[in-house]
Order: structure tokens, then C-alpha cells, then sequence
């Protein structure tokens, strides 16, 4: 079972159903009920994953009389975010490399050679 901090936060956010739920939040804080409207699943259902969110930090529950609200926590977010950053600066740069070595193949396909230019 994953226990770093980070993995959690991923293994939260691998499920369809958890992202939807996320989504929902950004809006604003939700009770069970308004969450689970959305969703063909039991409302013991939805708790579960709303645990797995509140598990992985990304989201808070509080409790007012019989209401229990879910409030979106965004730290995690950008916790995974900056990791992800790294490796998209890591792509974007291997792509330019790319997208550079393949403008000079062009360029050089596309101008004669001495020989060729001779004949």
C-alpha cells in the first residue's frame, strides 16, 4: 500500500468517480447528498470515496447539526502539480531539441549538395 504523501494524493485522483467529486467542490462546499446526486452509487458509496479523499488531503469534512459538508483542500493539488511540472519542463525541452534537429534534417534535405548542384 502506497504511504508517501505523494502517491496517495495520486492514487486518490486515479478514480473517475474521485475526480468528479473533486470537480464538484471547486464550486463549492457539498453535504453527501448533493455529491452523490450525479452518480448511480449508494450514498455509502460515495463516503467511501469522499474518506479516500479526506485520506489523501483534498478535501476537509465538517459537521453542522445533522449536515456533513466536504470543503475541497487545493494544497495537495498543488503538491502534485509542482511534481508533474518538472517532468513537463523535462518534455517540453526534450521537444524543442526534437523540433530543432528535425528542421535541420529539412534544411539540409531541401539545399543541394556541392555535388548535386554540379551535375
Amino acid at each position: 500500500m502506497a504511504t508517501d504523501r505523494l502517491s496517495v494524493i495520486f492514487a486518490a485522483l486515479a478514480d473517475p468517480t474521485r475526480r468528479a467529486i473533486l470537480a464538484r467542490l471547486a464550486e463549492g462546499d457539498a453535504t453527501v447528498s448533493e455529491l452523490a446526486e450525479p452518480f448511480a452509487i449508494s450514498l455509502p458509496a460515495i463516503s467511501r470515496h469522499l474518506k479516500v479523499l479526506e485520506n489523501a488531503g483534498l478535501i476537509s469534512r465538517s459537521r453542522s447539526a445533522q449536515w456533513r459538508s466536504s470543503s475541497l483542500n487545493p494544497e495537495p493539488l498543488r503538491e502534485a502539480t509542482a511534481w508533474m511540472e518538472r517532468y513537463r519542463q523535462f518534455w517540453d525541452a526534450n521537444f524543442d531539441r526534437l523540433d530543432a534537429h528535425l528542421r535541420r534534417m529539412r534544411q539540409a534535405q531541401a539545399t543541394p549538395t556541392d555535388d548535386e548542384s554540379t551535375q
